[in-house]
Parts: C-alpha cells; structure tokens; sequence
C-alpha cells in the first residue's frame, strides 16, 4: 500500500510541473515576415503590379467599387494608388523601384487625364494647374520609370500629380526623389515606396486640393526579395515635408516616422508586416 501512495504522490508532482510548465510558458510574438514570391520586375501586367505595389499592405484599404470614389484603388504597370474623387488627386501612390526600372527612356513629359478613370469621376487637366503658382509635382517621380516610354508616360497621368509649390517640387522632394534612387544604383538593393498627401490650403478651379503636406516612406531590401527579407534592421526612411516656400534646406531636416505620418492620415501603412515589426520599423527615425 505504501508503495502504490508513492506511486501516487510521484505523478500527482508530475503533472503539476507539467501543467506549469504550460501556462507559465512566455507569450511569442510573431516575427518572421510570411514568405512571399520574389516579383518580377519591371512589371508588365496590372495583376503583377497590385501584387507588388502593395506587397506592404493596401494602407486606406481602397476598393475599385466607384461607390467609394474618395478611396478608389487603380493599379498599372507603373504604379497603384488611392485615388480620391473630393480632392481631385491620389490619397496616396504606392510603387517599387528597382534598377530593371531604370533606362534610356526619356522624360515624355504628356501630362494628361488618366484614361481609367471612371467616367462619372470628375477629370483634373492639366490646364487646371495653369496661373496657379503650383507646379504639376509628381507622387510616383518620373524617373524612377524610365525603362520604357511607355512607363514613364504612365508617371504623367494626373491621378498621379499634386500641387507643389516650385521650392518643394524642384528642390527638396526632388532631392529626396534622387536620394532613394541613389540607394538603388549604388546600394544594390529595391525600393518600397508610398507616397501621398494631406491637409487643405485652397483648391484649384475648385477642382484640385492643394495639400498643407506632402510625405514619404522608402523601406529598403536586397535586390530581387520578397517581403520576408524585412527585419528589426531594415532601412527605413520617412519624410513629411511642408507644400511651401522651403528654399534650399536640406530634405533630412524633414525625416519622421511612419507612425506619425499614420496618426497624421488614418493610413496603415506597413500592415502586412507582423505588428512588433511594424512597431520597431514605424517608430524609428532614420539618422542615416
């Protein structure tokens, strides 16, 4: 009898250090980007575009229902974006820059309506920028697609331009534009990149918004990855640049973090990534 109470005793000890082994085991979060395929690049087709455009997340969750014309989703081989129908430009652009992007194409400068727009969506021109001050300022910039004329025609549809004043358009966002660039010639790796706007400070012909801001994200990985390459290391670099009278200053002068920028749009703009990821890359200023 004494026997079989040891016995007893032995496993009733046994699965109590079993049973706190489990419920006293550290919570895990999730850290590993799920794998997803390399993209093909450039890209040649809307389905492939939309799936590397907004590999990082589809951050107003825009649709292409022309019920929701403030948050309508186009996609094509240059770009995606956000387009909203109150202001008469994009919410945001999104895009991917790579060196297969980069060419002998030149600057087709053909400003134009997009042809996709829907037909009962109001159509910015580009005489409506005419005599008012602000230049036509490109989201997604015209030289990060010139591995065809046919690319960098796409940059100059106007659901792709913003009113700029000439001091941001030529001189601090262009800098920032040929910075990125500059990571991908000589770092060797690809771009993400969103792009966009907010804020009010008059329209245009009652037409276009002209944005108080105009900001931007780059997250960089190594040339040809996928999303799982994004780790706690990655670069990454936002900018949230005033629509004013800037003059020389330098563009770093305007770096942020995603997180701002997010509390600053409603927007979520990395929410493909885990959410501790999110956290350690949206809170970090880049001071590179």
């Amino acid at each position: 009898m004494g026997i079989v109470i040891l016995l007893v005793i032995a496993c009733m000890s046994l699965s109590r250090k079993i049973w706190e082994s489990v419920t006293n085991k550290p919570e895990t979060t999730e850290t590993t980007v799920p794998d997803t395929p390399k993209p093909s690049l450039p890209v040649t087709n809307a389905e492939e575009a939309q799936r590397v455009y907004l590999a990082l997340g589809n951050p107003s969750g825009a649709t292409n229902s022309t019920f929701n014309p403030d948050n309508f989703l186009m996609v094509n081989n240059a770009y995606a974006l956000s387009y909203n129908n109150s202001r008469g430009t994009a919410n945001w652009v999104a895009w991917r820059i790579a060196e297969a992007d980069f060419g002998v194409a030149g600057r087709q400068n053909d400003f134009r309506p997009d042809p996709t727009l829907p037909k009962n969506f109001t159509r910015v021109t580009p005489a409506d920028y005419t005599g008012s001050g602000f230049d036509r300022g490109h989201l997604c910039a015209s030289a990060d697609r010139s591995s065809s004329p046919e690319a960098n025609s796409a940059t100059f549809f106007m659901t792709n331009i913003v009113p700029q004043t000439p001091d941001l358009n030529r001189n601090v966002w262009n800098d920032f534009e040929t910075y990125s660039r500059g990571l991908v010639s000589r770092g060797k790796v690809d771009l993400y990149v969103v792009a966009g706007v907010y804020g009010e400070k008059g329209k245009l012909k009652k037409k276009v918004t002209v944005p108080t801001n105009c900001w931007k994200v780059i997250v960089a990985v190594p040339q040809g990855a996928g999303l799982n390459a994004i780790n706690e290391n990655t670069h990454v670099t936002a900018v949230d640049m005033p629509n004013a009278v800037l003059g020389k200053t330098d563009w770093r002068q305007f770096r942020t973090t995603v997180r701002a920028i997010e509390q600053k749009t409603n927007l979520n703009l990395l929410s493909n990534l885990p959410q501790n990821l999110q956290d350690t890359l949206e809170n970090r200023v880049d001071n590179n």
